[in-house]
């Protein structure tokens, strides 16, 4: 039984090609982060392993035991803590690991949790293996970031696809599956952007949510904020940048929502807003803008992603954000 959740295009490929024996030795998952990328990595080790005749049945020794992640033949391999990127000694161990046979399983699977992350020695290394794969040896790369991994690799994978998923496909699997009640499943499902696994983290983990809330109320804050104010933020996101890349990338990101919110507001339509929890504070935000600052806002936040996807200073692409946010002044 395959764990992962939508995506059939991509689900039936890996079917068929599991039906037909003909699996190609590496595979790229490319998608937004908590779209599944890793679920259905896992499936796919669960189903090159199952002991039963349909795979992957989810209930045999070796099924369970990947899901459980005490498997000797599946190996995650991500950034270490004291790292930025995923070394060469990482892929170095993950090469002798592969030359000797499965332990316990018909196939050894090496998952790469964040592929851009690989640094160049490594990125190369690891290009060696891809060009001659040992036997009985699977290596799927998952990336979010499809543009930083090396262009010789992708070429050396078999690419496939995870977008982010309908809306409705989100909240219909929340209720079904895991009884969360309309209302909030439908939050959850359009604030995830259609990643459910975003989705189903923060219906077991509440602190997700509250971090959103906080963001939220400093971003609502900053359009009446001063210049001081604002320039003070902007070193604090320079100095998260520099800590965690990620985390300024998924604030950027839940700007962009807000801002596409107050576009659509703007535009006289309800239907579509994310933020649907947060519709007054939008519709007042939407009556003091006009449509000239909040296009050209989201285009700032768009320049933004660039310059920082281009390695500009970041405290100064954030000061220039926070110069050209729009001052609504308070009522």
């Amino acid at each position: 039984m395959w764990q992962f959740m939508g995506h059939s295009r991509a689900r039936t490929l890996l079917s068929r090609s599991l039906e037909a024996g003909q699996l190609s030795h590496a595979y790229l998952f490319v998608g937004p982060p908590h779209v599944g990328k890793l679920t259905l990595a896992l499936d796919l080790a669960r189903a090159v392993n199952c002991q039963a005749d349909r795979v992957p049945c989810g209930e045999c020794a070796a099924c369970r035991r990947i899901a459980e992640g005490n498997h000797s033949d599946v190996k995650i391999i991500g950034r270490e803590e004291q790292h930025k990127v995923i070394t060469i000694s990482q892929v170095r161990e993950m090469d002798n690991d592969a030359s000797l046979p499965p332990f316990e399983g018909r196939c050894k699977v090496f998952i790469f949790d964040g592929a851009e992350l690989l640094s160049q020695d490594a990125a190369n290394r690891l290009l060696k293996t891809l060009e001659e794969p040992p036997s009985n040896v699977l290596i799927i790369l998952l990336t979010s970031r499809e543009k930083d991994v090396l262009p010789t690799i992708i070429s050396r994978c078999q690419r496939v696809e995870l977008p982010p998923l309908p809306i409705d496909v989100v909240r219909e699997t929340l209720t079904e599956r895991y009884m969360i009640d309309d209302e909030k499943a439908e939050l959850l499902a359009r604030v995830s952007g259609g990643c459910l696994g975003w989705a189903i983290q923060a219906t077991q983990d509440g602190g997700l949510l509250e971090e959103r809330d906080r963001r939220l109320n400093a971003l609502a804050g900053l359009v009446h904020a001063g210049l001081l104010e604002r320039f003070t933020y902007a070193a604090e996101l320079a100095n998260r940048f520099s800590k965690s890349r990620e985390d300024v990338e998924e604030l950027l990101s839940l700007w962009i929502q807000w801002w596409r919110d107050l576009l659509i507001l703007k535009c006289g339509q309800s239907g579509p807003v994310t933020n649907v929890d947060r519709l007054s504070v939008l519709s007042g935000q939407a009556e003091t803008l006009s449509t000239e600052q909040i296009v050209g806002f989201i285009r700032r936040l768009q320049d933004a992603r660039k310059y920082l996807e281009q390695n500009a200073n970041p405290r100064l692409v954030f000061e220039v954000l926070m110069l050209n946010m729009p001052q609504e002044k308070p009522s």
